[in-house]
């Protein structure tokens, strides 16, 4: 394989580099003859086409992907990230036009009718494989408290690596996670223990482009001073993004940009940024690089199914006032899912009227 590794044919052995005949045959054209079309791509090609390819661990293969996170969030409007809790959601987060994914731990939680307590690394990792498989929307995780101690930060993190996530949020909670942090109640570890945290996750980073933030919810457990000394903190023990959750004052989200500086990342209020006051330019300005929204989505969704399940009960939509036409429904669904090509695939092999 040739200097750049990718995309420069290995000459077979005995072969000829000129056009008679003896040399590897060019798609479309005379044995060993290269197209002008062919070479003119090859010479106009960026210097940096292979940065669109990425090895993907999971999949154990090249893939083609878009900007990684770390290069959008060099850019001046925030990356908002929407909840996305499996494949579907991806695709149909990306056909939206959002430039990024949050696999949050309280949403996978409660779908999976329990909480982000309950919820491992191996659970989330395979969500994020399955999203992989069809989608290459980047995906921050929800981390929770990283699963651990300072210790268990080079397993979640190389696991987090490995499923293909590009960020990761780690929070200053004691672990094992309470239910009482959804009454309002936090359980916050020691700045020095959480510090340690954020150091070894760093270490444990193989990917640069990896990114760690670190997340504190002493806002609401404690004062303003107390997580704005443990953002900085967290932030000498190498922490990419910080995030101080709780905070939905405009006030506030100046006080945290001007103490701490950015890079930041928000975490939106059910809504999204409905109420807030501050637009993305003005988050963006702040030094807010992500926003994203952790539960409206499943919110919304949970308010349809409940509403479609009440309606269905009352003798099987039997009682409806009128038929409901899904069909523009499931079309666009079927669209997210590309069936089309799934089918084109079988008609051009199984369905070909060659084979059962």
């Amino acid at each position: 394989m040739g200097a750049d590794g990718l995309d420069r044919a290995r000459r077979p052995a005995g072969g000829s580099a000129r056009g008679d005949g003896a040399g590897p045959r060019d798609h479309g054209g005379r044995p060993g003859v290269q197209s002008r079309g062919r070479r003119a791509a090859r010479r106009a090609r960026p210097a940096n086409a292979r940065k669109r390819l990425r090895y993907h661990p999971a999949r154990r293969c090249l893939v083609a992907t878009r900007a990684s996170l770390r290069e959008l969030i060099r850019r001046p409007t925030p990356v908002t990230a929407p909840l996305v809790l499996n494949p579907l959601m991806a695709r149909m987060a990306e056909a939206a036009g959002f430039p990024a994914g949050y696999l949050g731990g309280g949403s996978t939680g409660y779908q999976k009718v329990a909480l982000e307590a309950n919820l491992n690394v191996t659970e989330m990792c395979q969500t994020a494989v399955d999203i992989g498989a069809v989608s290459t929307l980047p995906l921050i995780l929800d981390g929770a408290c990283g699963y651990g101690d300072p210790m268990h930060m080079h397993r979640t993190i190389g696991m987090s690596e490995a499923a293909g996530f590009q960020a990761i949020e780690i929070e200053d909670q004691l672990v094992p996670k309470r239910a009482h942090h959804h009454a309002g109640i936090e359980h916050m570890i020691p700045t020095e223990l959480m510090a340690a945290k954020v150091r070894e996750a760093v270490a444990a980073r193989r990917n640069p482009d990896f990114l760690i933030a670190a997340r504190t919810n002493a806002i609401r457990a404690s004062t303003m001073d107390d997580a704005l000394r443990r953002g900085e903190a967290y932030r000498r023990a190498g922490a990419d993004l910080l995030v101080l959750s709780m905070a939905h004052k405009p006030e506030q989200l100046r006080t945290i940009a001007e103490r701490l500086g950015g890079p930041l990342m928000y975490l939106a209020g059910r809504g999204g940024l409905a109420g807030l006051g501050l637009t993305l330019a003005d988050l963006g300005g702040l030094g807010y690089k992500i926003v994203a929204d952790p539960s409206t989505p499943l919110l919304a969704a949970y308010a349809a199914w409940k509403k479609v399940y009440e309606e269905l009960a009352d003798g099987f939509g039997a009682n409806a006032r009128g038929k409901p036409d899904w069909s523009p429904v499931e079309k666009d669904m079927l669209g997210v899912i590309d069936l089309e090509k799934l089918l084109a695939i079988e008609r051009a092999t199984v369905e070909n009227g060659k084979h059962l």
